[in-house]
């Protein structure tokens, strides 16, 4: 019987083409020696470590991972390329209408195995990011429009996947367990003030900078205030509202200046400086197992979790440009991955629940025929109890190399040439041009800083 189950997840394996890294090895292990390297000031094309993957179950993921990677090491070429396989992933994902074959190999699989049998879709919060990042690339690349067609995409799937969240969400029944009603209060705890993982105030802040750098103030004005009502405590985002605000003679502005002081202009000989910095990575899911008996025999309940965050994340200090120029946060990464999870959670418990019930019924039918078999000890429904243990792990993919917050800090300085440094640490020149505004992209994975820039 156990060597007729093992032939047969094998062979249900194969059928949907999937690669048994993530099946047996978590996800997360895989990725950190990609991310520590990323720490070093010369590194070797890290993507391309990845290639291989992109064509498997997982491709989507490993797609995104090799995008994010070229990225900052500053491939955008390259990056793009991958960002483009992984959307193109997410389409098919969109236009399948009915189940394939393999659809259906990786689902009655997932039921004798884990969730990670199941193809890697993606949170919606991941897929936003994706276009943001895109646009970022074909920005810095001087391609305007192309810039201006992700960031609307971006701004789409905001509501897009929000609303995908909600009708799925009422299909799916809740398992009654207070282990699992305590792991949502913890999750709901350690994102904080984020409760939708859909609302991003990074992306819609990136729309509205592309959106007023290349003259669509109205557009941009609407976004910035999406941008300040995810993080109304962003002083730039603030200004940057009271500014507009008064360009374009809008009602509002009078409140805004009546909360957030008169808008700041540049003077004739000033450029402008708009700061985006990047820290850390989002974190790592973890695992936990709720073990439990069903008909005498063990069953063990594996579900991703977040542990709750040591570290605050600081503020960037910017020296060089006169004064020191401090960043404010603009997004928390990590909250949107913990509350994605969150809102995961009944689904992934409802095919917990499914596949607890058939490894119980495969275990209790082992039980039944050795018992049968007076003249053979009941080693089978040993061996079966043991491989329910084993292949029950969490499924703990995420996309790992994006970061854990992304800070704003923006200034009118006179137009010249500057050597800027983040905390102190190593310089980077730029330059400012009156009437024109200087990006500055900022990656910091922890140990190494990256500098990007552009004029526009």
């Amino acid at each position: 019987m156990i060597l007729r189950l093992v032939i047969f997840t094998l062979l249900v394996l194969s059928m949907s083409g999937c690669a048994f890294n993530s099946i047996f090895i978590n996800y997360p292990s895989q990725i950190a020696p990609l991310k520590a390297q990323l720490n070093q000031q010369t590194t070797p094309a890290l993507y391309q470590q990845l290639e291989d993957k992109i064509s498997g179950n997982d491709g989507l993921l490993y797609a995104q991972e090799a995008g994010r990677l070229a990225q900052i090491s500053g491939d955008l070429d390259a990056s793009k390329s991958y960002y483009q396989q992984a959307e193109a992933a997410y389409k098919k994902f969109d236009d399948k209408a009915l189940l394939s074959v393999s659809d259906v190999s990786a689902s009655a699989s997932s039921l004798f195995v884990n969730d990670n049998v199941i193809p890697y879709r993606g949170p919606g919060y991941e897929r936003i990011m994706l276009h943001q990042y895109q646009a970022l690339n074909y920005l810095f690349s001087g391609d305007s429009q192309g810039a201006l067609v992700e960031v609307r995409r971006s701004n789409e799937l905001q509501s897009i996947e929000q609303e995908r969240y909600q009708k799925s969400n009422k299909s799916v029944q809740s398992m009654a367990n207070g282990t699992i009603d305590a792991e949502m209060d913890k999750l709901a705890s350690a994102a904080g003030s984020t409760t939708s993982s859909f609302l991003n105030a990074y992306s819609y802040y990136t729309t509205g900078l592309l959106y007023e750098l290349f003259g669509q103030a109205n557009d941009a004005f609407i976004d910035y205030r999406k941008a300040a009502q995810i993080a109304p405590n962003n002083p730039y985002l603030q200004q940057d509202l009271v500014r507009i605000a008064k360009q374009l003679a809008m009602p509002q502005y009078e409140e805004f200046k009546r909360r957030w002081g008169e808008a700041v202009l540049p003077k004739p000989t000033q450029g402008q400086v708009v700061l985006l910095l990047e820290r850390g990575f989002v974190p790592e899911k973890q695992s936990f197992t709720v073990p439990f008996r069903i008909n005498g025999n063990w069953q063990t309940a594996s579900l991703a979790t977040y542990y709750p965050s040591r570290a605050s994340v600081s503020a960037g200090q910017i020296t060089g440009l006169g004064t020191v120029l401090k960043a404010a946060p603009l997004a928390n990464i990590d909250a949107l991955a913990i509350t994605a999870l969150k809102e995961e959670l009944p689904a992934a418990l409802f095919r917990q629940a499914a596949r607890i019930y058939a490894k119980a019924e495969m275990a209790q039918s082992v039980r039944s025929e050795t018992k049968r078999r007076h003249d053979q000890i009941d080693a089978a429904a040993i061996a079966m109890q043991i491989y329910n243990i084993v292949s029950e792990q969490a499924d703990r993919r995420s996309w790992l190399t994006l970061p854990k917050q992304a800070q704003l800090a923006r200034q009118y300085v006179n137009e010249g040439q500057y050597a800027i440094s983040l905390d102190n640490g190593a310089s980077q020149a730029v330059e400012v041009q009156r009437g024109k505004t200087t990006l500055i992209w900022i990656i910091d994975t922890g140990n190494y800083r990256r500098f990007y820039s552009i004029i526009i």
